[in-house]
């Protein structure tokens, strides 16, 4: 058996240690080109346009949804897909195509997409050359469905996935109980499968060249081991490989035992400051890990899940159901539940919205009170009735100053009123505000008072200081949150909280980097909340960090000339 063994080596994109049969996602080919009469030309381009905005849609619901169990930055992903799917220069290309080759509208948009990603394949930035794979699924995905051909792959059993490349869509989609692992042929451990991969807990080696080969020659039987930090891929190992594995499986498992075995102990620095760690929930099930981590709380509910991919809105009972399964899970802790943060970009079919130029900066999350009140009335109101299970605190997202505020107040005193007219059970509940808008942060005095909590949502804060679309790969140097502008905001928002008494959180995946979480506190934040698989870092470097060293670094930091320069500074406070 040692004779057989392929050895690979490859780019460990996400950690973990993986053995098990292979799996080959190939799809059946894209059909012939199929020629079309010049008559045919226009209804063909139509039917194009009409793949077009259908692909955008499936893909804004896929976004959804990852929103929904939690991973924000991996939504833009699918954001960002489909606004590719959208647009004018790859659909303009497509056109011409039929028009000129008089080719049918599947060939078409596969063409044009090949030409775009070899654009892109050909450039300097490995993170652009990225983005040729995005373009390529996106134009798959729309050539398929004009050709008939539905559905993404699939797995008829556990396996070790392994593929030339993998797009964000087709990783996202798979059934996470049966992907073991992923080994690419290409890929970078910066493209969007690679970050999927990470955010769902899937080891994975890109960059392994002749994998396919390797497995394809080996048989269908084959098994494969695959080490996701080295980059290591084993096809038909030997008994030395499989014992070498497994040491490092249970490597890999003692320190996860050592996660679990630390997460009832506090995150207190050296000098003995405790930092409240919160989890980043999008479900309610969702709930057992975080506890298992040593999540003492929820630093952010996310809502939308309720919402999304139904045909009529979740009743208030359903809701009070959904929101009192989360309080039950954190017995006297606090849950922080969002309301509902939709807009333009989110179709929701009960809830029509006008398409709009750019949706982030347009009416969006409370916004729509003043047309629908009832969508917030009816979730303050299931929040209350939660309530009486333990402490729930409402968070308004996208508050931009005081007018909003009283806005969001109003709403919940008008709930709260309705219950007790009604004679229907509810607990108290705090009320609050996210501030990722930098005018909810440089008027903050003018508000503060009729408050008991904030939270910065620093992915959108960043995004409206920088002016950088969270979905554009060209703009990935303005992407880090260590950026001195806006540590500059987080420590306005910490000194106007101190004066005001309110409690101050930051839910933005800005808490979840253990070097970005060392500045958090530097800067005076006492409550981080990030998803729970990044509990065990973040405690981690908490408790091997000076507070005082951090305050005078963070400070120092608020004056760098770069985020690049910023971080550098903080990481050399990181203990490895």
């Amino acid at each position: 058996m040692s004779s057989t063994a392929t050895r690979i080596t490859g780019v460990g994109a996400a950690r973990g240690i993986a053995r098990g049969r292979w799996a080959d996602l190939a799809r059946p080919s894209l059909p012939e080109a199929r020629p079309v009469a010049a008559s045919e030309v226009p209804a063909e381009v139509l039917r194009l346009r009409a793949a077009a905005q259908a692909a955008g849609r499936e893909l804004m619901a896929l976004s959804e949804s990852v929103r929904a169990a939690g991973h924000e930055a991996e939504a833009a992903i699918f954001k960002a897909h489909a606004l590719m799917a959208r647009d004018p220069e790859l659909i303009g290309a497509a056109a011409r195509e039929i028009e000129s080759r008089l080719v049918d509208a599947s060939t078409a948009i596969a063409s044009a997409g090949r030409e775009s990603a070899a654009r892109l394949a050909a450039l300097d930035d490995e993170r652009l050359r990225a983005r040729a794979t995005d373009v390529l699924e996106v134009a798959e995905r729309m050539a398929r469905s004009l050709a008939g051909l539905s559905g993404g792959p699939v797995l008829d059993g556990p396996a070790i996935v392994v593929a030339d490349d993998l797009g964000p869509a087709a990783t996202a989609t798979l059934p996470r109980e049966l992907v073991l692992g992923l080994v690419l042929e290409r890929s970078s451990s910066t493209s969007h499968a690679a970050i999927l991969a990470r955010a769902y807990g899937i080891p994975a080696v890109v960059g392994a060249s002749g994998a396919l080969a390797a497995v394809r020659a080996a048989g269908v039987e084959a098994e494969v081991l695959i080490d996701g930090s080295s980059g290591e891929v084993v096809v038909a190992p030997s008994p030395a490989d499989l014992a070498r594995f497994g040491g490092l499986a249970a490597d890999v498992a003692r320190a996860q035992a050592v996660d679990l075995a630390e997460a009832t102990v506090p995150a207190t620095t050296v000098d003995g400051l405790e930092i409240s760690l919160l989890a980043n929930l999008g479900r309610p099930d969702e709930a057992v890990k975080a506890v298992a981590l040593g999540a003492t709380g929820v630093g952010l509910f996310r809502t939308e899940f309720l919402f999304l991919e139904r045909a009529s809105p979740p009743s208030e009972d359903e809701q009070t159901a959904a929101y009192r399964t989360l309080v039950e899970a954190f017995p006297g802790r606090p849950v922080t539940i969002r309301l509902l943060d939709v807009g333009g970009d989110k179709p929701i079919p009960y809830l029509p919205l006008p398409k709009e130029d750019n949706p982030f900066l347009g009416v969006r999350s409370l916004r729509l009170a003043v047309d629908r009140p009832e969508v917030f009335i009816t979730q303050i109101r299931a929040c209350h009735r939660a309530a009486v299970a333990g402490p729930v605190r409402i968070m308004a997202p996208m508050i931009a100053d005081a007018v909003d505020t009283a806005a969001f107040v109003e709403l919940v005193e008008r709930a709260r009123a309705e219950l007790q007219r009604d004679g229907v059970p509810f607990g108290p509940v705090e009320v609050g505000v996210m501030l990722e808008i930098p005018s909810a942060v440089l008027t903050a005095a003018s508000y503060f008072d009729g408050i008991t909590f904030a939270s910065l949502g620093t992915n959108d804060l960043l995004q409206y200081t920088l002016a950088v679309d969270r979905g554009n790969a060209a703009l990935e140097r303005y992407r880090d949150p260590l950026h001195p502008a806006l540590l500059r905001l987080i420590r306005l928002s910490v000194e106007a909280a101190e004066k005001r008494d309110v409690s101050l959180s930051v839910c933005g995946e800005m808490a979840a980097d253990p070097v970005a979480a060392l500045a958090l506190v530097g800067l005076g934040i006492r409550a981080l909340s990030m998803v729970p698989s990044s509990l065990p870092g973040v405690r981690r470097a908490i408790r091997h960090a000076d507070a005082g060293q951090l305050r005078a670094e963070a400070e120092a930091a608020c004056f760098d000339r770069s985020a690049a320069a910023a971080r550098a500074r903080i990481a050399r406070l990181l203990r490895r």
